[in-house]
């Protein structure tokens, strides 16, 4: 369909020019009013020019326009006006009609309700007075309950049950303080529930005060027993380690007929752990450690939202006590009370971190740590200030030993302990300085008691307990009783000493620090090359008196030099390191110095001895006619003291140290048989006095020979090597062609002990029998005169080198 569009209607055109411009206007007024728009423009403009009537004209002019158009309208709708009119007049008689039925029907109405009204004002009476008595009787109810939960509050109060006295409180004023119908009631709980709470939080804060008395004495008594537990189960840890040892020791002896076994060792349950560790939120009947004061208090001052004022007087009450733990009484030694001392500081950190785990943030880890690092503070500079003091090594011990078991307790709680071992490792040195000297002490006792015989057994358990204990048998079977020993009873004295030093130190360095056996092996080395050696020296030099002392004290360092390796043995099985790794390395003896000391002063007491008897060499006759056949007087007064010695030496020194001092004795007799051709003694001497010392050189030999079962064939030819500059000297003078001496080859093999200046001397002495008064005629004398030839160009050879 198309669309319609009311036209605008458009006002006649007018020859009037001067009334175009007011119908332009007025045509616009009417447009913009069929148009629905807006008429405020031209309000505006109206009075901007002053001419509101024109306005007001335009739009009568309209509105009389538009009258005619309504007139259309209505002309258009009349028939229609007119039915609704009749229409209108027909329902007239109808209503009149349901007016008077509906005066009839409230008529009847009226007279019915009537009784029904006065019926429902009864109703409303009765249901206000049961209103009212329902009120009543809740009133009643409530004030009922209100007292019984009073009556319940003060039978908990009276119980000490203080939370569900808090707790009725509560409800009480959360349920019934505001509801309660009567005035005088509710003033009576607001001014009674305040002081009921601040009498619950004094109480409960009084048993809190006397739960902080007792905890302490808790606290000494919890920490020796977590110290103790921490010390037995390392007993038992060295008990297994001694087991391992004994059975390390038999593997390494290779004994069959050992027996073996597993040895089940019943645990005690102690500290350690979570769950067992002696004590429990409430009561402990072992230890006496309660909790429940504690915890209670903080659960009751947070019902009463006092939660943080609680931890922060908590925390400050303990901080107080910790520091008046750290208090070191002057009166009574560190020695006596650092077991008090330390496990009053245990104690105090093992409930701290019981409380930390189980107390529900009363105490933060960070607290904890801090206190923990001002109590590390704290016994450090008390060990510092205490090892300062100290002058005796065990008193030191004691105390590490002790502090290192604190160290365990505590490390299993998740304390770090890493600054107290740091203040034990660095007074090491001084603990093994202080040791050295406590053992310095008591070797020097040890050796000043000695009285230099061969100690006398006459059980098997001593000797277990002064041999098998060091290890310095030298032959696995037990021998019998009594039994002489070949060491004097300084040899097992000094032998605990050292034992015992080895066990301390090793004491000192376990269990704080990592145990390093080369730092026990720098004390040991020590200990035995300072401090023994050392000993034994001023005793050889100054208390040694007779061979018999001296041959005593040189056996004593044949046995020492088996105890050392023992010792090192010893000292690796503590550190727990495995022998084999010990017994590779050869080590050198510590104990050098004063064995060679020893041996040295044996031989030279044996030189004196044997000069005695050499100073009868004065009586041999130089220029015999005849040699001796059985040795000259000297010799045989010689071997017959030698051996005697041996006899006696062989007794109680091991062979190889006989064999050294033998050889520096044959090698004196040797060089004094040089000396006395080379001295002014003898102004000359024939071949026959040579022949006569080469018996008594055969004879030594024959000696050195005759030993040769108790050494080892080698050590026999070096006794009889250490004659070779007397024989090689005698070979020489004896022999038909002594300018050979000049040959480099035959020099090196045959005469190489010889010096040329000593042959010059002595050869120049040699006297030929052709040189006598009387000499002997002959061929023999034609030989003598070659040779003599040969040893004259000797002579000459070796003056012209000198």
């Amino acid at each position: 369909m198309k669309s319609t569009r009311p036209r605008r209607k458009m006002a006649p055109a007018t020859a009037d020019a001067g009334d175009s411009g007011e119908k332009l206007e007025q045509l616009l007024i009417s447009s913009a009013i069929c148009n629905g728009e807006d008429l405020g423009p031209f309000v505006r403009k109206a009075f901007a020019s002053g001419r509101p009537e024109t306005l007001l004209h335009h739009l009568r002019h309209f509105s009389r326009s538009k009258e005619s158009e309504i007139e259309e309208v209505c002309k258009a709708h009349y028939q229609d006006f007119i039915l609704a009119v009749d229409d209108l007049r027909s329902l007239l008689s109808d209503v009149d009609s349901l007016k008077s039925s509906l005066y009839d029907s409230n008529s009847r109405l009226q007279s019915v309700g009537g009784p029904l009204l006065s019926s429902l004002d009864s109703f409303v009476e009765a249901q206000n007075v049961s209103k009212n008595v329902d009120y009543a009787l809740q009133s009643v109810t409530l004030c009922i309950k209100l007292m019984e939960l009073c009556s319940r509050a003060n039978h908990h109060l009276s119980n000490g049950s203080f939370y569900m006295a808090l707790k009725c409180l509560d409800s009480i004023e959360n349920d019934f303080q505001d509801k309660t119908p009567s005035s005088t009631l509710k003033k009576m709980l607001e001014s009674k529930i305040p002081e009921i709470r601040s009498h619950i939080e004094r109480k409960i804060s009084k048993e809190f005060g006397d739960w902080l008395v007792e905890i302490r004495v808790v606290s000494r008594n919890l920490g020796q027993l977590a110290i103790g537990q921490a010390s037995a189960a390392r007993q038992r840890a060295e008990d297994l380690r001694t087991k391992q040892r004994q059975a390390e020791e038999q593997s390494r002896l290779s004994l069959r007929d050992c027996v073996y076994a597993l040895e089940d060792d019943e645990e005690e349950e102690g500290l350690g752990g979570y769950e067992n560790e002696g004590y429990s939120y409430g009561n402990n009947s072992v230890l006496g450690f309660d909790l429940t004061p504690l915890y209670r208090a903080y659960h009751i001052h947070q019902t009463l939202g006092l939660e943080d004022r609680f931890k922060q007087y908590y925390f400050e009450n303990r901080k107080l006590q910790l520091t008046s733990d750290f208090q070191v009484s002057s009166m009574t030694p560190f020695l006596e009370s650092h077991q008090t001392f330390f496990a009053q500081i245990a104690g105090f950190f093992i409930v701290e971190d019981r409380i930390l785990r189980t107390g529900g943030g009363l105490i933060s880890k960070t607290e904890v740590e801090n206190l923990w690092e001002t109590a590390v503070s704290k016994m450090c500079s008390v060990l510092e200030d205490q090892f300062s003091r100290m002058q005796t090594a065990n008193h030191l011990l004691l105390i590490k030993d002790y502090v290192s078991l604190l160290g365990v307790t505590l490390r299993r709680y998740g304390y770090t302990v890493g600054a107290l071992l740091d203040v034990l490792s660095k007074h090491r040195d001084k603990y093994h300085e202080l040791l050295l000297s406590d053992c310095r002490k008591q070797i020097s006792e040890a050796l000043a008691a000695d009285k230099f015989e061969q100690m006398l057994m006459k059980k098997e358990y001593e000797y277990s307990m002064n041999v098998l204990s060091f290890q310095i048998q030298t032959s696995d079977i037990i021998p019998a009783f009594p039994y002489v020993a070949p060491f004097s009873s300084t040899v097992p004295d000094c032998c605990r000493i050292v034992r015992s030093f080895i066990e301390d130190s090793v004491s000192f360095m376990s269990y704080g620090e990592q145990l390093d056996f080369y730092n026990v092996k720098k004390y040991l080395d020590r200990l035995l090359s300072e401090v023994l050696d050392g000993a034994l020296l001023k005793l050889i030099s100054s208390s040694v008196h007779g061979v018999s002392q001296a041959m005593q004290v040189a056996a004593n360092m044949a046995v020492f030099e088996r105890a050392c390796d023992f010792f090192f043995r010893h000292a690796a099985q503590l550190s727990g390191i495995p022998l084999r790794m010990v017994e590779k390395g050869k080590r050198q003896f510590p104990l050098n110095k004063s064995r060679d000391a020893a041996e040295e002063m044996l031989s030279g007491m044996l030189k004196t001895k044997v000069d005695g008897f050499m100073t009868l060499i004065e009586n041999v006759n130089w220029m015999t006619d005849e040699p001796s056949q059985g040795g000259n007087e000297y010799v045989n007064e010689v071997l017959i003291y030698l051996e005697t010695l041996v006899s006696t030496a062989q007794q109680i020194l091991p062979p190889q140290v006989l064999k050294r001092v033998l050889q520096d004795v044959l090698s004196h007799i040797s060089e004094k048989i040089v000396y006395t051709l080379l001295g002014d003694l003898v102004k000359r001497f024939n071949v026959n006095a040579i022949i006569g010392l080469d018996v008594d050189i055969r004879l030594l030999e024959s000696f050195a020979d005759n030993l040769a079962p108790l050494f080892s064939e080698g050590d026999a030819n070096q006794l009889k090597n250490a004659l070779a500059e007397s024989r090689q000297l005698i070979n020489l003078l004896l022999s038909s062609h002594p300018e050979n001496f000049l040959n480099p080859v035959i020099r090196e093999r045959s005469y190489n002990a010889l010096d040329y200046r000593k042959v010059m001397t002595i050869s120049e002495k040699l006297r030929d029998p052709s040189d006598r008064l009387f000499g002997t005629f002959g061929s023999r004398g034609a030989k003598q005169n070659s040779k003599k030839k040969s040893l004259d160009a000797l002579i000459k050879r070796l003056r012209d080198v000198s």
